[in-house]
C-alpha cells in the first residue's frame, strides 16, 4: 500500500473537529437554538482535561455530558471547550480538550460524530490516527451506546434512535 505523505485521515479528523467547534462556538455567543442539545462524550484522562477528583472518581474512563438548560461560561478556544455544570448540585468547571472527545451527539435532530483516538489522548499513549482517507460521511444517526450522562441535576434519558437508525463508523469505508 502507497505511504500517504498528506495525511488525509488527520485532515479529515480535523476537519470533524472543526465542525464541533463551530457549533459550540455558535452555541457560546448566542445560546442553543431551538431544541437542540449536545451529548458529548470524552476520555477523562485525556491530555489535558481538568476535572475535580470527585468527578475523575466517578468517571474514571469516559464522561458523557450534556449541554441543554443548566450549563454556563461555556468558551472555546481552537484546541478545548470550557464549561460550567452542576453535578449533584455542586458546581464544578470543565475543560475538554477536542483531541479527547469521543463522540458527540445532538438528539434534536439526529445527528453525531465519532471519532478515534487521535495523537496525544491520554498521558501513557499516544496510539496514531486511524481514520479512514475516504470521501464518506462521519455523521451518524444514533450514538453508540453511551454510558449514563453525567449531569445529576436533569437527569435526561439518553436518546433513542429511530427505527432503522444505525451508527456509522468511518474505518467502514477504509479500503483495506
Amino acid at each position: 500500500m502507497a505511504t500517504d505523505h498528506i495525511r488525509y485521515d488527520v485532515l479529515a479528523r480535523d476537519a470533524l473537529r472543526g465542525v464541533l467547534r463551530r457549533v459550540l462556538t455558535d452555541a457560546a455567543a448566542h445560546g442553543l437554538p431551538g431544541e437542540h442539545h449536545f451529548f458529548i462524550t470524552f476520555l477523562s484522562k485525556a491530555e489535558g482535561v481538568k476535572l475535580s477528583p470527585r468527578l475523575l472518581a466517578q468517571y474514571p474512563d469516559e464522561m458523557t455530558i450534556i449541554l441543554q438548560h443548566q450549563f454556563w461560561d461555556l468558551a472555546v478556544t481552537e484546541d478545548r471547550f470550557e464549561v460550567g455544570l452542576s453535578f449533584g448540585g455542586v458546581p464544578e468547571r470543565l475543560v475538554v480538550p477536542f483531541h479527547a472527545i469521543k463522540s458527540f451527539f445532538d438528539p434534536s435532530v439526529q445527528f453525531g460524530l465519532q471519532f478515534e483516538p487521535s495523537d496525544a489522548t491520554t498521558e501513557t499513549e499516544a496510539p496514531a490516527p486511524k481514520l479512514p482517507a475516504a470521501p464518506a460521511p462521519a455523521a451518524v444517526s444514533a450514538p453508540a451506546a453511551a454510558p449514563a450522562p453525567a449531569t445529576a441535576e436533569e437527569p435526561e434519558p439518553p436518546a433513542t434512535p429511530s427505527e432503522g437508525a444505525e451508527v456509522v463508523r468511518l474505518d467502514r469505508f477504509r479500503k483495506k
